[in-house]
Parts: structure tokens; C-alpha cells; sequence
């Protein structure tokens, strides 16, 4: 009989910090080695350098850095364990997405990742050369084959594994988070299991990096693709496995199956996550955003004060005079409610300015949309003066419905570092800020019931301008998540006039898209890494 002590270090990294990440690695591994004998401790992907590093990958100090965080580790990293860790490799002058095995003060072995995903949010051809080699080792007698995430989604590189001898299959991830993920990777691991005829590990990193989020969730199935050990999504920690060969039908002892959240408090984490690890990752004191008493920035506010704690953050109610009492008085209850800093600052004196300094321009011509996107400057230029007098991030709180159809402002509501909405539609808006109020008090009920309005003109509603958000966000998940067309939009039942005027507002404002800030992805496309459309065009919808 042959048993490993396993541990999923289900970390999160800073990337471009390897100083950090390497140091990081060797508290969890003197810490593991304490408490048990001859640990396997398991990494995520990239693991030193971060993921996705991007185009620091083209640096030519990346060598150098990787070359000395080895380095570090072997000198420094009890022998006894085993440790498991992802990295870029140089190597024959062509650099790959490896994993190595360091034991004894020494690197032991090395795999160079073999399938490299090229799409969504993933270009890793842009930088790494594909592995053609499996790498099966000797850990305490048990034959180990190692994989690194996208190879799970492939058959060969476990196929490869098991021909090679493996008893066992240790999977490093860096594998981001939309919704229904963690099913789909449940389902897949087991089939490759089932396949192979052995156990996998699967290990993934948490934490958020940009527009993505790392949900964790690292796992372990058996050799008929059983779930045995789950750890909790979105918490960064180390979880133990024990591992016997020799019980083939329950080889996993120790990390309990947790089981996996509910779609809408997954998705909420995520938001967290994201919020949180964007603004402390980048050095912010803290938030500003315009509370508008709207659903939009009520659940913007809500995620924020979640991710950093109400005393690092501010709202700002900007009244004007389309402005209802309504949205005054249900934004500074939330602010009370949530406990954050709550100010009042009209803008009435200075669009009064700006239109008198526009006078003679806008001499012969009557108001439009012009003058409501003149407010919404107004409000971005207070928020962006606050930001750097303080030192704080600007969060916008455009959701994903009004990014797609330019149902925004330029340098207005759009301007700002982060949007938390970004990739959430307005329907999920409207689900999300009804699951926050099930964990307490917080998002006044008026808000989440009335009209959505932009309060630029009298009377205004979304829907003057646009189709009804349980419509629109059909269209729009068709279009941008689907790839549908026109036509194949139409024939699923919606009006030919309505999809042609979404589908031409989507194209017209992918200008608007490129110069909005950046936000979390929970969707399978958001737009950003995901979606990267020609301004300049003479595309035309209909096919």
C-alpha cells in the first residue's frame, strides 16, 4: 500500500510579483510540512509569475526572475515535501506554460502544458509553445502524472498519462470563474477520470485579477468521476487530501465535500472578489460612487461595502432638477443602512456654468440629448475630482444591458476606474439586489420596484428608449454570448423591427465599449478579453 498527504494551496497570487508569490509559496509549504509527513503540496498554474501575466510574458527579465524564484524555492523549501508548482519556462529558446515537481533541494521533474486554449478571455499561443509529452514521476511509490488546466479539456493529455502508468493525476488550474462553471468542471474532470480509469486533483487558484475572478473550488474525483473532496469557492486556504492507492473505490480520505453555491451567491462572490482584490491589489484607500437612488447603484454600493467595509467607502447623491424626492431619500437610507459616508452635492451651479459658457454654441438649437449627457459630465467630473484628492477609486455603475445598446455616457456615468456591473445584465441586477436583501437589510424596496430612470429629463424611463429589459437582455444574450443572428434571433419569436435596433445599437457603440472601464466577468462573454469587435466598419447585421 501507497499513500500521499496531499494539499490543494488553492492561492491567490499578484501577478508580476514573484518576490511575493515565491515567498508566499514557502510559508504554505513549512507550514504543511509541519503538520504532516512528506506533504504533496499542489499549486495553481502560473503560480509564480500570476495568471494571466499577459504580455509581461515577452519581457526578457522573465527568464532571469523565473530562474531565481527556483532558485529560492529549492534552497529554501523543506525536502521532505513534494511541491507541485506552475510557472513560465524558458527553454530551447521557446518558453512554455510548465508545472515542476521540486523534492530534496532539487527540480525533479517538469511538464510543459500541451493544450493552449485560444479563446474567450484566453491567448496563451500568443506566448507559450505546446508541450507534446507526458510526465508520470515516482512520489513514495504512487506513479503521478502531472496536467495543467486546458489539457483537461482534452482527451489526449490524460490518455497520454494513463499509458505512461499513471495511478494518479495532479491537475494545476488557473481557471476563471463564469456562472455554472464549477458544474461544468465537475463534469468534465469526471469524464476524464472515468476515461483513464484513475483519481484526478484538481487544483485552481482564487482571487481577481482585472476583469477576472478565480473561484477556487478545487477538487478531487475518483476513478468513476465521483465528486470526493470539494473546497469552498471564492476562499483563498489550504485543504488536505489523503490518498491511498490501494482502496480504489473511496482512494480520498480528509477535505469534506462542500457543497457547491446556489448560481445567484456564486455570482455575488464573484462581484465581491473582484471589487475587493481590484481596489486593495492596486493600492486605492477606498471607493466613491454616485449613489443615484437607482438599482444600479444601490447594488453597486452593496457589493462595495462587502468587498471593503462601509468605512472605506463614499456615496455621492448629485441632485438636479429632474431629480425625484424618491431617489434622494432612498439613497441616503441605503447609505445609512450600509453605515458609509453620505454626502449631498447638487449640480444645479454647475451645469447653470457650463451652459452659460456654451450660450452662443448652442445659440438656434433646442435641448436634446445633449444637455442629459451635459448632467451626467457634470456628476463624472465631481467623482473624478473627489478620486484624486483623496485617493480613492471611482466605481461606475453601468450594467451590461446599457454597455451593450450605449445606454450611457461618455465621461459622464461611464467615467471611472471600475465598473462593478459591467458584464451583469439589468435582469440579474433586479435577482441579485432582491438575494442581497435575504442576508439582510440593505437595498431600500421602492428602489428595486420602480421604473428604472435615468431622472435626465421629466418623466423619463429606460424603456422610452429602449425595449423592456426582460426583452432586451434575450436579444442581447443571443447576440453577444450566442453569436446568434438577426434572423436566428427573429425566428426564436422576437419583433424583426426591435431586433434589427438592438443588434445595430450593440455594433454602433462598440466605440462607447472600448473606452469604458474595465469590470468583473461572470458572464461566459463580457465584453473586453472576451469580445473584440472592429470600431471601424462596414459590417451590417441581417445574416
Amino acid at each position: 500500500m501507497a499513500s500521499l498527504n496531499i494539499l490543494m494551496a488553492q492561492m491567490n497570487t499578484l501577478v508580476g510579483d514573484f518576490d511575493g508569490n515565491t515567498k508566499r509559496v514557502i510559508k504554505i509549504v513549512q507550514s504543511a510540512i509541519d503538520t504532516h509527513d512528506q506533504p504533496v503540496v499542489v499549486f495553481p498554474e502560473l503560480t509564480l509569475s500570476g495568471y494571466p501575466p499577459e504580455d509581461l510574458l515577452l519581457r526578457p527579465s522573465i527568464e532571469l526572475r523565473v530562474d531565481q524564484s527556483l532558485e529560492l524555492l529549492c534552497s529554501q523549501l523543506p525536502e521532505a515535501a513534494w511541491v507541485v508548482i506552475g510557472y513560465p519556462k524558458r527553454e530551447g529558446g521557446e518558453l512554455y506554460n510548465a508545472a515542476g515537481v521540486i523534492h530534496g533541494g532539487k527540480l525533479v521533474a517538469e511538464y510543459h502544458k500541451q493544450c493552449l486554449p485560444n479563446y474567450q478571455v484566453f491567448d496563451e499561443k500568443r506566448y507559450f509553445v505546446s508541450g507534446s509529452a507526458p510526465c508520470v514521476l515516482d512520489i513514495q511509490g504512487v506513479q503521478v502524472a502531472l496536467s495543467i488546466c486546458e489539457d483537461i479539456w482534452e482527451k489526449h493529455p490524460t490518455a497520454d498519462a494513463a499509458e505512461a502508468g499513471a495511478e494518479i493525476l495532479l491537475n494545476l488550474n488557473s481557471s476563471p470563474y463564469h456562472r455554472g462553471k464549477r458544474g461544468e468542471r465537475w463534469e468534465m474532470v469526471a469524464e476524464r477520470a472515468r476515461q483513464a480509469a484513475f483519481p484526478i486533483v484538481y487544483v485552481n487558484q482564487v482571487g481577481g485579477q482585472d476583469e477576472l475572478v478565480f473561484d477556487g473550488g478545487s477538487f478531487a474525483v475518483t476513478a468513476d468521476g465521483t465528486v470526493a473532496a470539494a473546497a469552498p469557492s471564492f476562499e483563498e486556504g489550504e485543504y488536505w487530501l489523503q490518498y491511498d492507492n490501494e482502496n480504489k473505490n473511496q482512494p480520498f480520505s480528509g477535505q469534506a465535500v462542500n457543497a457547491p453555491m446556489n448560481e445567484m451567491a456564486a455570482t455575488w462572490q464573484a462581484l465581491v472578489l473582484g471589487v475587493r482584490d481590484y481596489v486593495n491589489k492596486n493600492g486605492f484607500k477606498g471607493v466613491v460612487l454616485g449613489l443615484s437612488g437607482g438599482i444600479d447603484s444601490a447594488l453597486t454600493l452593496a457589493v462595495a461595502v462587502e468587498a471593503l467595509g462601509p468605512e472605506r467607502v463614499e456615496a455621492i447623491m448629485m441632485p438636479f432638477r429632474y431629480t425625484s424626492q424618491m431617489s434622494v431619500d432612498d439613497a441616503a437610507e441605503q447609505s445609512k443602512t450600509q453605515g458609509v459616508t453620505h454626502k449631498v452635492i447638487s449640480i444645479e451651479n454647475i451645469y447653470a456654468s457650463f451652459m452659460a459658457s456654451l450660450e452662443e454654441e448652442f445659440a438656434g438649437t433646442t435641448p436634446d440629448t445633449t444637455e442629459e449627457n451635459l448632467q451626467a459630465r457634470c456628476r463624472g467630473v465631481l467623482l473624478m475630482s473627489i478620486s484624486n484628492k483623496k485617493g480613492v477609486l471611482v466605481l461606475t455603475t453601468g450594467n451590461k444591458s446599457e454597455m451593450a445598446v450605449g445606454y450611457s455616457t461618455l465621461y459622464g456615468d461611464m467615467a471611472g476606474g471600475f465598473d462593478v456591473l459591467k458584464d451583469v445584465p439589468k435582469t440579474l441586477v433586479f435577482e441579485l439586489c432582491r438575494y442581497r436583501n435575504t442576508l439582510g437589510p440593505c437595498i431600500p424596496q421602492r428602489v428595486i420596484d420602480r421604473p428604472p430612470s435615468a431622472e435626465l429629463a421629466p418623466d423619463q424611463k429606460d424603456e422610452d428608449s429602449l425595449p423592456p429589459y426582460d426583452i432586451l437582455d434575450q436579444i442581447l444574450e443571443m447576440y453577444v454570448e450566442r453569436d446568434m443572428s438577426a434572423e436566428a434571433i427573429i425566428d426564436h419569436g422576437f419583433d424583426r423591427e426591435q431586433v434589427q435596433r438592438v443588434l445595430r445599437l450593440v455594433d454602433i457603440n462598440e466605440y462607447k465599449r472600448r473606452q469604458a472601464p474595465i469590470g468583473v466577468r461572470i458572464t461566459r462573454r463580457g465584453f473586453g478579453r472576451d469580445r473584440r469587435y472592429p470600431i471601424t466598419s462596414g459590417w451590417r447585421i441581417g445574416l
